[in-house]
């Protein structure tokens, strides 16, 4: 009989009509096989599920979201650690040789020229200079010869001495022929004889230097001269022109 039993059972299972019916898995199993299945599926979220008595399941975690938050952590670790770029200031640009040539001539240019120095004309000149000297101040052929001679050619402009006012000029028939008094002003006259012609008249104002006639030999002259007088106070008080034109610094050879 129970031979039978066996035989009966084995051609049970090896007929396919035949339903079989096997042990159903438990609830705690089938879970677990859930969650598996679905981590395994979906590769990118999972649910961990713990069921374990009366315990409440917990939340599930999305993974996804998690490594979004991370990265965004991260990043934002980074922008706040990562130190600011730093701009490197402007620094001013040499000048060019060329550019720093043309601020100097420029500067050159317009820096003001220094003012030439004008050398004061003296106040008191020789009345002839180069002049050869025939005769100084004193007795010459026992009488007073009261002036200097001054010869050049005939023709030698003639300069006043210094500057002041014609007083008195041409031939008074004193033999002095042509000649020119100037009133300097300062208690002294100069007198300018022999002139071959003359260049200023009386009251005309004159200047150390300037021309107030041209040699000659008239009046009672034996040759082409100037004889120069120095009259101090007043006229015909003459004074020896040597040592007066040597104190305002004319040397004369007398």
């Amino acid at each position: 009989m129970q031979e039978e039993d066996s035989t009966t059972q084995n051609d049970q299972r090896d007929d396919p009509r035949v339903i079989r019916h096997r042990a159903r898995p438990s609830r705690r199993i089938r879970l677990l096989v859930v969650g598996a299945v679905a981590v395994v599926g979906l590769g990118v979220a999972g649910v961990a599920v713990a069921a374990t008595g009366d315990e409440p399941a917990p939340t599930p975690v999305s993974v996804d979201a998690q490594a979004r938050a991370e990265a965004t952590a991260r990043a934002d670790r980074s922008a706040r650690e990562s130190p600011a770029p730093v701009t490197p200031s402007a620094s001013p640009a040499s000048p060019t040789p060329s550019a720093s040539a043309a601020a100097t001539a420029k500067a050159t240019t317009a820096a003001p020229k220094p003012k030439k120095t004008v050398k004061a004309k003296p106040a008191w000149v020789i009345p002839m200079k180069g002049a050869q000297i025939t005769s100084c101040f004193g007795q010459r052929w026992g009488t007073l010869h009261a002036g200097i001679d001054f010869a050049l050619p005939a023709g030698t402009p003639i300069h006043a001495a210094a500057a002041g006012t014609v007083v008195k000029a041409g031939d008074a028939g004193d033999g002095y022929g042509n000649s020119v008094f100037i009133d300097h002003g300062n208690g002294y006259l100069t007198h300018y004889a022999h002139q071959s012609r003359l260049a200023v008249a009386v009251g005309d104002k004159v200047s150390a230097g300037e021309v107030i006639g041209y040699e000659g030999s008239t009046g009672d002259s034996t040759g082409p001269h100037l004889h120069f007088e120095v009259h101090q106070g007043q006229m015909w008080n003459q004074i020896d022109p040597a040592p007066f034109l040597r104190a305002r610094g004319i040397d004369v050879a007398c």
